[in-house]
């Protein structure tokens, strides 16, 4: 895995709900840890569940924990915002402070044309090699 990250231009990307106040500090970890692999962030997404709703979309306390979608974990849009950073600057990877199912690692995968990893999958492989 770390060979995917070093040399390699990164995108990474965070989806933390209303209620988590340290989403900043959580991508500056993030970018650390992809850093210390060797990578080179290009650009950083964050989105907000449940900060403001838009029209009549249900939203509220009760989804602010949920992904967007159970799929792509994001919404359609960030999604396709995070796709065209990978064109742009070339990435070979897009590393997410959430945890993901397989599911949606293979869709973001094939989304966004890169490999797709989650901060747990980083910290693990550092300690696995020291």
């Amino acid at each position: 895995m770390a060979n995917v990250i070093h040399g390699a231009n990164v995108v990474v990307a965070g989806l933390f709900s209303a209620r988590r106040k340290d989403h900043v500090e959580a991508m500056d970890e993030l970018e650390a840890e992809v850093t210390r692999l060797g990578g080179l962030v290009t650009a950083r997404f964050v989105q907000r569940r449940g900060v403001s709703g838009k029209g009549r979309v249900r939203g509220g306390a009760e989804n602010m924990d949920r992904p967007y979608s159970s799929r792509t974990l994001m919404s359609t849009g960030k999604i396709r915002e995070i796709a065209d950073a990978c064109v742009r600057t070339d990435a070979t990877a897009v590393v997410f402070h959430n945890d993901l199912t397989d599911r949606q690692r293979r869709a973001l995968s094939e989304i966004f044309g890169s490999a797709v990893l989650s901060i747990r999958e980083l910290k693990e492989e550092r300690r696995a090699n020291g």
